[in-house]
């Protein structure tokens, strides 16, 4: 839909502008655009009918109107509205913001489209070409019933295209994670200082497992790759030399590992001990019933890649 100025204002049909550098002169062109943009917008309120389909200030058609019975007084604010358009079968709605210089339709429309069903790429692309098209328009026609009408005719692959695009993302984001379960063994585990920093650093680091105390000492820790291999870092050095990561597992599944961990927290693991309590170095722990509790967590096949040998129960 094209709109042109009547011949007889002071804009030319084909763009060129006989606006005169006298004030008086330049009032009279200001006039007459702001007539056609009032005109404008009642034609767009007979299209758009339904509340909500033209956004548009309540004082901005008035305070035009009282600047054309005296245009002595200053300038009103620019017009500025949007006009929410259906498109296609699903009625997918894409605002077209418009915002007007004085001098419209002399000069061009500001104008964006946008839609919460773009993606910004789409956004931009449809935008690029919405303007390309009103830029082709000579100067001097109404052209925002001529962008609302391409909006809602070139607007609808864009749509399609951000559809097939989130539904190809929404596949993608499918994250595989691994979890990863180390199994370290330690000629024994005693100092206050050193348990703590191993339980510290294992809640800090979201690892669950556990800690076995004694001669010999065992630890397992489970959680994301790097944060097991943070927390060896971190308990190794500067000066653990009796220690060594016997073993370790890694498992990958799609989404979160959680599901993977066999245990729920970072437990600290004490069992019966053997020898004299007052003699540090005789603090064994009773290593059948550890073999119990690694078969209670689907871990008996740990025992001998530990020790060596091949675990025997507990006594009853």
């Amino acid at each position: 839909m094209q709109i042109l100025l009547l011949e007889s204002t002071s804009v030319s049909r084909h763009g060129t502008s006989n606006v005169c550098v006298e004030s008086s002169a330049m009032a009279v062109t200001v006039q007459e655009c702001l007539e056609l943009q009032l005109l404008e917008v009642e034609m767009l309120l007979s299209m758009f009918p339904k509340k909500g389909e033209i956004n548009l200030d309540e004082d901005a058609v008035p305070s035009l109107q009282r600047y054309l019975r005296n245009t002595d007084g200053a300038l009103p604010p620019q017009l500025e509205y949007s006009v929410a358009i259906g498109v296609g079968e699903a009625k997918v709605k894409v605002e077209l913001q418009v915002l007007l210089p004085h001098m419209y339709p002399q000069v061009a429309p500001q104008l964006f489209a946008r839609s919460d069903a773009l993606h910004r790429q789409q956004q931009l692309q449809l935008n690029t070409r919405l303007a390309s098209h009103i830029s082709s328009l000579d100067s001097g026609e109404l052209r925002i019933c001529e962008a609302v009408q391409w909006v809602k005719e070139n607007s609808l692959p864009y749509l399609e295209n951000s559809k097939v695009s989130s539904e190809s993302t929404s596949k993608e984001i499918v994250v595989k994670e691994t979890l990863h379960r180390m199994w370290i063994y330690s000629h024994h585990i005693y100092r206050q200082e050193l348990r703590k920093k191993i339980f510290d650093c294992a809640k800090k680091l979201n690892l669950t497992g556990f800690c076995l105390t004694g001669k010999p000492g065992v630890i397992c820790a489970e959680g994301l790759r790097e944060n097991c291999e943070e927390f060896w870092r971190a308990i190794r050095y500067p000066n653990w030399k009796h220690i060594s990561c016997k073993h370790v597992e890694n498992i990958e599944m799609e989404g979160s590992i959680d599901n993977l961990r066999l245990f729920r927290a970072f437990e600290d693991l004490q069992f019966q001990a053997h020898g004299d309590y007052g003699l540090r170095n005789d603090y064994h722990m009773d290593l059948g019933q550890f073999l119990e509790f690694l078969k209670q967590h689907q871990s008996g096949h740990i025992f001998q890649i530990l020790f060596g040998v091949e675990g025997k129960p507990a006594d009853k």
